[in-house]
């Protein structure tokens, strides 16, 4: 198998690099922690000179990033005056790359030969098997070295007693034993496990938070992840525990899992069952993205996930209620296994501060007092309604009346036309917001909602008054850079105190031109604030700056799932930051206005939290190459359904 090494950090390159010369070339490398490397990452020191090793895992940067750190570091190199430098990089090259590269470094490099590209490396791994096979984390998701890995493993456990994982061997039936032909079970065996049929690893994570929560409420629980996926040894088993401990069957429904041929044969053990059993709900699907229909379980209901995890449990639990399957409220039981599989796939921590951004901005002024203004006479109120829609400033009708933030005399020329309308009342907008009216028998949750609504409007006045491109999302109204504030491609600086960066707000990408935005949502939990929710928009590329725009809502979802899916959190986090650059270019504040004399003041930079922990995460790109790294500007064409998939 070829490796393209962006499976490991830059730390596990390195140990990768030295270990593999350091094989080739007889020698024992030196190897050091990380941080300031000084041109070297492996040494090796004798009477004769000093041979160094460095190691560049640039495959995600590129050829011409890795030449430009190679002329940067080539003084570092010189004054190492080493009798061999050898050069692993996880970038493939050609001749005519490792020879622009040797000119680059300069003479300490004795020879093009000892610059080993992706294809070099993966060379030697073929040579040195025993390497690959200890560096885990490069054949993570090759099934060739992990089925031999495993069946090894399997092979040598197998022999022992009690070699059947113990989740599983409490369900098989009870005349079942290893090393033995299973005989037929007891039909005693009681009905009373709820089965997840799904793959591996794509449903591990589903996986993992669902079944805790069902034990939680007094379900048995299995999935064959608490087998650890010991190669395909246990399938009869699991199978038998299938046919003879399950009360219902639980289907992760997606295109990706519905192709795994084990789910497949799960599936029609369970179709046999359910025939056997004359139970029409065995089978319940759970839906987590597009899938085909599946003969046999075409035409049943499945509980939605897709809009939200949450939401599908709580449909999940009354289901399984209303199907009578058997569980134990007073004796419930969550098996460690699920955590402790789960922490093997966990960042880990590290004991040092880290100070980390948020997508908040904190309200830090706002009116003293809300306004309600009575009518004095009969109103229409369908006028009121369209005359308050028209004001220049967020009110909202209450009754016959108005609720806003502005003064007697700009009401009255305001709605004049409408009718007559005195000040009744002046509330404290803190008291209004947390506890209602009851003056004006409002609610405290309606008195939230109606504030809420009126910082939204002032936010939305802002926006266009400022020209940016206005869109309806089904779940909030989006604001975007235009063609007329920034154009294709053009790099919008931002930050201060040292952190100068730039970040592109437009730019085109597989002939289309994609437009980055936000959403707004007013908040007052835990503090006043407004949260920023990013949205991308994009237009078809005509050669024009704005580009035509498209109304098929569904062709947007797949072109944000194609072309913005390689983005990391600096990209998002960089295109908030500009964006609000446009907003307050000269201002650390945000102004919305609610009337005349009153407004909201936000502050134009987001909130920073402090963690007392950080996660030991690698960083392989700098901040700057994020904006000129290739799934910036969009990843190869996908098929439709892996678009869809």
């Amino acid at each position: 198998m070829n490796y393209d090494f962006s499976s490991l950090s830059p730390t596990d390159f390195e140990r990768l690099a030295s270990d593999l010369v350091g094989r080739e070339i007889g020698l024992r490398l030196e190897t050091f922690p990380a941080g300031p490397d000084d041109a070297m990452d492996g040494r090796h020191v004798s009477a004769d000179g000093t041979v160094v090793l460095q190691a560049k895992h640039y495959a995600r940067s590129g050829f011409s990033k890795l030449k430009s750190k190679m002329s940067a570091e080539r003084a570092s190199i010189e004054l190492l005056d080493p009798k061999r430098y050898i050069l692993v990089t996880s970038v493939a090259l050609t001749p005519g790359n490792k020879s622009a590269l040797a000119l680059a470094i300069g003479p300490a490099l004795k020879t093009p030969g000892d610059i080993l590209g992706a294809d070099d490396l993966n060379a030697l791994l073929r040579k040195y098997q025993d390497i690959e096979v200890a560096h885990q984390g490069l054949w993570a998701h090759s099934t060739g070295v992990l089925e031999s890995v495993i069946t090894g493993a399997v092979a040598k456990a197998i022999t022992q007693v009690g070699s059947v994982p113990p989740a599983l061997a409490r369900l098989l039936p009870p005349a079942a034993s290893v090393g033995e032909e299973t005989q037929p079970a007891s039909p005693k065996a009681e009905r009373d496990v709820i089965f997840l049929i799904k793959s591996s690893p794509v449903d591990d994570e589903f996986t993992l938070w669902l079944a805790p929560k069902l034990e939680a409420e007094g379900y048995r629980v299995f999935a064959d992840i608490l087998t650890l996926q010991p190669g395909d040894r246990w399938r009869r088993e699991i199978n038998l525990a299938l046919q003879y401990r399950a009360a219902k069957v639980l289907l992760i429904s997606r295109e990706i899992t519905l192709a795994d041929p084990h789910v497949q044969e799960d599936i029609d053990i369970a179709l046999e069952m359910a025939r056997e059993l004359k139970d029409g709900r065995f089978i319940i699907p759970l839906r987590l993205g597009p899938a085909r229909k599946v003969k046999g379980i075409g035409d049943a209901v499945a509980v939605d996930f897709v809009r939200g995890w949450g939401d599908g449990l709580t449909s999940l639990l009354a289901a399984l209620q209303r199907q009578k399957v058997p569980r134990k409220l007073d004796d419930a039981i969550i098996d460690p296994n699920w955590e402790t599989f789960r922490r093997r796939g966990a960042v880990p921590l590290v004991r040092e501060p880290e100070r980390l951004r948020s997508n908040w901005l904190r309200i830090v002024e706002a009116p003293d007092v809300i306004r309600f203004f009575e009518s004095s006479g009969a109103t229409d109120q369908r006028f009121l309604e369209k005359a308050i829609a028209g004001f220049a400033y967020p009110s909202a009708p209450l009754g016959s009346g108005i609720l806003s933030f502005a003064d007697q005399a700009e009401i009255d020329a305001a709605f004049q036309s409408v009718g007559r309308f005195r000040l009744k009342h002046e509330i404290p907008l803190l008291e209004f917001i947390e506890k209602g009216s009851s003056k004006l028998e409002v609610e405290r949750q309606v008195a939230s909602n109606l504030i809420v609504t009126m910082f939204k409007r002032a936010w939305y006045s802002f926006c266009r008054a400022r020209g940016l491109v206005e869109y309806e999302y089904s779940n909030g109204t989006g604001f975007h850079a235009s063609a007329a504030l920034a154009a294709t491609g053009q790099r919008i600086p931002w930050g201060r105190q040292g952190e100068r960066r730039s970040s592109a707000l437009r730019n085109s990408a597989k002939k289309h031109i994609w437009e980055y935005g936000v959403t707004a949502l007013p908040s007052f939990w835990p503090f006043w604030h407004f949260k920023l929710k990013s949205r991308v928009l994009f237009s078809v590329d005509n050669g024009t700056p704005a580009g035509v725009a498209i109304d098929d809502k569904k062709k947007l979802h797949r072109l944000r799932r194609s072309i913005c899916s390689g983005w990391r959190n600096k990209q998002w986090y960089g295109r908030m930051l500009a964006f609000l650059e446009l907003l307050s270019p000269d201002s650390a504040y945000i102004r919305l206005e609610l009337s005349a004399a009153q407004s909201i003041l936000l502050e134009a930079s987001p909130i920073l939290f402090s963690s007392p922990v950080s996660t030991a995460l690698p960083d392989v790109l700098d901040p700057d190459d994020e904006e000129t790294d290739l799934s910036t500007l969009g990843r190869p064409e996908r098929s439709e359904e892996e678009l869809e998939g």
